[in-house]
């Protein structure tokens, strides 16, 4: 009997030893369900975070708990990436039957271009004046607020709309005084009420007086000395307003040439012994920086470069800024290229000090006078600091 219940048992053992390995068997031969990749190890993902405008029109996303999807420049609070889908073209985030974000309209033109084309329509508005339009007035023609439409124009344009009319009216006077007509008609023509007003910013305007613009510069005397530092030769000269180029090179003929070039119709007079003291002061801030440099200038030029020539002076002798910190600086964050431009175009070196200006990465740039310099008054003005 005894016998019969261990066989029995034994029996029922290898049962339940059987149908466990065939379980085991059966579970790995079963597909293990495969994890689908995370939205946020998706390089397009980090364009999103970013807020990249340039990846505006070839990428959208959709948000599954607010049932919305937008462009990746949009300015909403960035989503879980764990809700989030992201779409190749603009008819696979509709598909999702969510609804376009009303912040970033990825239906339509984005924010950027939207606020480019109103500031155009603007700066026709002020062209297309006799007087210069008011902040209200513009603001009201393109339907945004003052403050925001100020802050959208100088954004776009790296000036005010104030500066830009008065860009614009500067450059309307130089064509009429250029043109045939009196000087009376250019003043009335540029959208000036009255003489009087034109007279009072003529010189700043101009950088001489209307009379002597029209006659294209003939005749305006500029005093100028070349002298010699140790990164070469240095020319200064000065206008009646002030000093309006200092020169560096290697030729001092060849920098009597070049402002030649810059004044064709100028009446160069070779300095005296007053001016040369003049001269000896800027050689010995090029020698030594610590001993800070504040002279009249007569600076010359748009409304835009003379923003980046300000924002260049406030920089502290020793520190170097990138231009992107420039072009943040001025309000014009997206305008890299013509902060560049507007550092070539300086006629006044070390005054104007554009070789503190230096890559993203803390690399020179080109620098008007060769890189060279640009080094030798960095490192320069590094030690004397320190």
């Amino acid at each position: 009997m005894e016998c019969g219940t261990s066989a029995a048992a034994a029996q029922l053992l290898k049962l339940l030893y059987d149908k466990r390995q065939m379980n085991m068997i059966s579970t790995c031969a079963e597909p293990r369900k495969s994890t689908p990749p995370s939205v946020a190890d998706d390089p397009r993902w980090a364009r999103i975070v970013a807020r990249d405008n340039t990846a505006d029109g070839h990428l959208w996303y959709s948000v599954s708990t607010t049932g919305i999807y937008c462009r990746p420049s949009c300015p909403s609070r960035i989503a879980n990436p764990r809700n989030v889908q992201l779409h190749d073209s603009l008819e696979s985030a509709k598909a999702t039957g969510f609804r376009p974000c009303k912040r970033c309209n990825p239906d339509g033109l984005s924010i950027d271009a939207e606020n480019a084309a109103l500031v155009a329509k603007a700066c026709r508005l002020i062209e297309g004046s006799e007087e210069e339009p008011s902040l209200e007035k513009l603001a009201d023609a393109v339907g945004r607020s003052p403050s925001y439409f100020h802050r959208m124009f100088r954004a776009a344009t790296g000036v005010t709309p104030k500066d830009y009319a008065a860009a614009h009216r500067a450059t309307k006077v130089r064509h009429g005084l250029s043109s045939h007509g009196t000087i009376t008609e250019a003043i009335y023509d540029a959208g000036f009420n009255s003489s009087g007003r034109f007279y009072e910013k003529s010189t700043d305007m101009l950088g001489m007086t209307p009379s002597r613009y029209r006659a294209g510069g003939a005749n305006e005397e500029i005093k100028f000395a070349v002298g010699q530092t140790s990164l070469g030769a240095i020319l200064v000269a000065s206008t009646n307003k002030g000093v309006a180029a200092i020169l560096l090179g290697d030729d001092p003929d060849e920098l009597v040439r070049d402002l030649q070039d810059r004044f064709p119709n100028a009446h160069l007079i070779g300095a005296d012994h007053e001016y040369e003291s003049l001269v000896a002061q800027i050689v010995g801030f090029v020698e030594a920086p610590r001993i800070g440099l504040n002279l009249p200038l007569d600076v010359r030029g748009t409304a835009f470069q003379e923003r980046v020539w300000k924002a260049l002076q406030e920089v502290p002798d020793g520190a170097t800024v990138s231009y992107a910190e420039i072009a943040l600086r001025i309000g014009a964050p997206r305008s890299l290229r013509a902060v560049a431009g507007a550092c070539a175009a300086n006629k006044l070196a070390v005054a104007i000090p554009c070789h503190r200006v230096v890559r993203n990465d803390g690399s020179l740039s080109g620098y008007a006078w060769g890189v060279d310099r640009k080094r030798a008054l960095i490192d320069r003005e590094a030690s004397q600091s320190a």
